[in-house]
């Protein structure tokens, strides 16, 4: 019998029902048939060996229940392809608020967003005494975009608790050169920031700007507008908590063209809030250009996808690779799954490269290829790349 991957949960929302429901999908699976998986072997750790044995919450529908009961309670919203989650052995427990919870939400009916529980909230030290009673090995940062105060709290408590971080939401801890020194004293792994979805709109757009740059299109202006009805499009009508949203979507789209937009030439962000769309999100790109001879194009694209799942397929990978880490003694910022993960590693790559290095990173080989990728880019992105190697 494997090892299992002990994990901790901070915020039990959708993409966390789509990941604990992913983990015993996978598990019935025969890894010959299995679809919808990057990888189903990573460092001989099946997506089935992950286990959650701890997890936070302030929503009163789910603390106190099993991690397989809260999964499926309100406000999440998100398509159920596996109802058949046996308990956990992980109670949800009361989280702390700090920022992790914008007043516009009160204003909206119980079913739709967030209720909090009338419980204590836990200390620093309550917290990092769970993680280690648990057996947790890292932590999954799930909370609200816009939750700075509550992401510190969460990763200050990882340090001290001796886990990995696994950082999925646009606040900047892994691009943050103190809390990524921080992570590399403590020898602990840490990967982010902000999950690229398995096949979201950022991902669908870099792709895009990438296939221009190397045809030699000229992109003069582009936009991405997005909509959806889950409580993260709902947070995100409170604009003061999009600034690192939009500076993570941006960047990474920014980062494969040829040449920096100006800001009035390149809008990435959330849109609005549909209630009726559930967890479905609608990605509308527009990209304008010129083609030979200056001769003009444009092009549009309408994607629908069911959110949460479509990063919950990034997460079990981003999970074992943190357990490779771990595995391996290294620490700090690991920043070839980080590149391919994530919208806003620390090093942007092309996802080519980031490709190529996480590959490499599996099999233990991402030093020497990192070399070569440096060799073609510049010594500057190698330098920076293996600070928090060990």
């Amino acid at each position: 019998m494997r090892e299992k991957i002990r994990i901790a949960i901070v915020g039990v929302g959708n993409c966390a029902s789509s990941l604990v429901q992913g983990v015993q999908y996978y598990r019935s699976r025969d890894p010959e048939q299995a679809i919808g998986l990057m990888h189903w072997d990573i460092g001989g750790y099946a997506p089935g060996d992950i286990e959650v044995v701890a997890a936070f919450d302030i929503d009163s529908r789910k603390v106190g229940r099993d991690v397989s009961e809260a999964i499926f309670a309100p406000p999440n919203c998100t398509t159920v392809f596996c109802s058949e989650v046996p308990p956990t052995g992980a109670i949800v427990r009361m989280g702390c608020v700090l920022d992790g919870y914008s007043e516009h939400m009160a204003e909206h009916p119980p079913e739709r967003t967030f209720v909090p529980a009338d419980a204590a909230q836990p200390s620093q030290a309550e917290v990092v005494r769970v993680l280690r009673e648990s057996g947790a090995e890292m932590v999954l940062n799930y909370l609200p975009v816009g939750s700075e105060e509550a992401t510190r709290f969460y990763a200050a408590c990882a340090l001290e608790a001796g886990c990995g971080f696994v950082n999925n939401i646009p606040v900047f801890i892994a691009s943050d050169p103190q809390w990524a020194a921080r992570f590399e004293q403590a020898g602990l792994p840490i990967i982010g920031d902000d999950i690229k979805a398995q096949l979201g709109a950022t991902i669908t757009h870099r792709a895009l700007t990438d296939l221009c740059r190397k045809r030699g299109v000229t992109i003069d202006r582009t936009y991405q507008l997005n909509t959806g009805g889950n409580t993260d499009f709902l947070n995100m009508l409170n604009l003061s908590r999009l600034k690192s949203k939009k500076r993570s979507k941006t960047e990474a789209v920014q980062s494969v063209a040829a040449s920096r937009f100006d800001d009035q030439n390149i809008h990435v962000g959330p849109s609005d809030y549909v209630a009726w769309q559930n967890d479905n999100k609608v990605c509308f790109l527009r990209i304008e250009g010129r083609m030979f001879g200056d001769v003009p194009f444009n092009l549009e694209l309408r994607l629908s996808v069911e959110d949460s799942p479509n990063s919950a397929g990034v997460a079990i990978d981003t999970i074992r690779c943190c357990k490779l880490a771990l595995d391996r003694g290294e620490g700090g910022v690991l920043h070839p799954p980080s590149a391919f993960f994530c919208k806003h590693p620390p090093v942007q790559y092309t996802d080519d490269d980031a490709y190529r290095l996480t590959e490499a990173f599996i099999d233990g080989t991402w030093k020497e290829k990192l070399a070569e990728v440096a060799a073609q880019r510049g010594a500057g992105a190698a330098a920076q790349a293996t600070t928090g190697s060990r």
